[in-house]
């Protein structure tokens, strides 16, 4: 309990239901709302599950369910995410060491249900959200699926406000963003425009019919039981978000090494602290607005380090953080995390004009937790088994999707939006999912007076955002990926 945030000058972590589980045949307790991860973190548990090949322990790193350090076995059932499962009552949770053994529970049978939908949406953050809700304004029938319990992706994470104009919710909170878009959402599911299948995933993508161009395999999980449904439709995007991208050091496996968005999960979401003494890695505007939080969460920063010889966000967020005595130390590095089983402290280190480490110019220092925050990697594994042409853009932050101004990919009736297209801000996501709902829906014949106008509204938001010097990545990266998309369909 000790790791459980009380007071924030933002969030009030109200106590909901005590529940209590078992871990390890320990009786433990948590919270109705807690994922089982975040309640074992708060028990001060960090040892989730060992890796195959070298037997070390791991723990949470990515808190959305993209890596494999949180699986554990629950009711006897192996593999189980639990950084995204939900804590209920009186289950048993056990490590699971290595390989997972045969379960001996029994699976109930359950028969298949069918989904007929206009358009399927697969993620439920900023961008899927706003795709869902524009091309249901338009007259399309959309369900919208998505691993986690609540919708809003990152943005319920995001205890900061905004920058950009009145369309891109400047001085709005993040936190306050996912509660209006779950409004939104909330009157479109109550007329039968939407439907939405939280705690789900799309497993699989297969050829349909002529009429509904598309099919694909989505599993609904229920109390750690699944059903499968086929969900038939005519056009599908993908808004899958992205993965947070890992630093190669020793020790960067051990438990108490995060990414930057599971350090604000745990903290803004579950009221959970990742640790007592952090050192941040990276000093972008994720790597300085996480650190700016965990101060706000009664967390110490130790410092922020940075590579690159100057930081990479904006100056109004280091400024807060020198303002509240973190330093920022630019052209260093992490050279070596250690500890028994956990993060007990890392050593730092100066880094040359050839980005090699300065002889001598090491640091030791005791802490807790690292956290990372080296840029993300656009979840694409979906668009791969679709067939869309694939091209590696590294200012999109990886490999992408080609597609075109209205974010409609290669195979017809497939969309992409947010950082699935390339990695950007929030506000970028939130209208590239708006420009590929309205095109979409546009494409099936749900056309309303003003669509162009207002899809060349979109547009021009887009072009607004990118037009600063933090811009000038996402306007190059969609720069190559229109060319790339020409030369291919000359």
């Amino acid at each position: 309990m000790l790791l459980r945030i009380k007071k924030h000058p933002i969030i009030d972590f109200k106590d909901s239901e005590r529940i209590s589980f078992y871990f390890n045949d320990t009786k433990l307790h948590g919270f109705k709302g807690d994922s089982i991860a975040s309640a074992l973190h708060a028990a001060g548990i960090k040892k989730l599950t060992t890796s195959l090949k070298y037997d070390r322990p791991r723990g949470f790193f990515c808190g959305i369910g993209k890596c494999s350090s949180c699986l554990m076995k629950v009711n006897k059932v192996p593999n189980v995410r639990t950084c995204i499962a939900p804590l209920n009552n009186g289950i048993r949770v056990e490590t699971q060491e290595k390989l997972a053994d045969w379960p001996d529970v029994e699976f109930k049978s359950k028969s298949k249900e069918t989904a007929n939908v206009d358009i399927l949406v697969v993620g439920a953050g900023p961008a899927g959200l706003c795709a869902s809700l524009e091309a249901a304004g338009q007259g399309a029938s959309v369900l919208l699926v998505d691993e986690n319990q609540t919708v809003g992706g990152q943005l319920v994470k995001q205890t900061h406000k905004f920058f950009g104009s009145k369309q891109e919710k400047a001085g709005t909170r993040g936190i306050q963003i996912a509660i209006d878009l779950e409004n939104d959402l909330k009157k479109f599911e109550q007329n039968g425009k939407i439907k939405v299948m939280m705690d789900s995933t799309a497993i699989g993508y297969y050829e349909g019919d002529k009429e509904k161009q598309h099919k694909f395999a989505v599993v609904k999980r229920e109390v750690y039981e699944n059903t499968l449904y086929e969900v038939n439709c005519r056009a599908a995007i993908f808004a899958c978000g992205a993965m947070e991208n890992m630093l190669l050091f020793p020790g960067n496996d051990l438990p108490g090494v995060y990414g930057a968005g599971a350090v604000q999960t745990l903290m803004n979401v579950f009221g959970v602290k990742p640790g007592k003494k952090v050192i941040m890695v990276g000093a972008g505007n994720v790597g300085l607005i996480v650190s700016y939080q965990l101060l706000q969460a009664g967390i110490e920063v130790d410092r922020v380090v940075e590579a690159m010889p100057q930081i990479g966000g904006y100056h109004v967020h280091a400024a807060k953080l020198r303002r509240c005595g973190v330093p920022i130390l630019t052209s260093h590095s992490i050279k070596e995390v250690y500890g028994n089983g956990k993060v007990e402290g890392a050593v730092i280190v100066k880094l040359d004009n050839n980005w090699q480490p300065v002889k001598g110019s090491e640091e030791k220092i005791n802490c807790d937790t690292i956290c990372l925050a080296v840029g993300l990697t656009p979840s694409t594994r979906f668009l791969y088994q679709v067939g869309a042409e694939m091209e590696f853009i590294p200012e999109a932050g990886g490999y992408v999707a080609l597609h075109d101004d209205s974010m409609h990919t290669t195979i017809k009736g497939i969309y992409v939006a947010g950082d699935s297209s390339g990695i950007e801000e929030a506000s970028t996501a939130m209208i590239e999912g708006k420009i590929a709902g309205l095109s979409a829906a546009i494409s099936l014949g749900y056309k309303k007076k003003g669509d162009s106008s207002l899809k060349k509204q979109h547009m021009g938001e887009l072009d607004r955002l990118r037009a600063g010097p933090f811009g000038e990545k996402p306007r190059i990266g969609k720069h190559k990926i229109s060319k790339l998309l020409g030369k291919r369909h000359v």
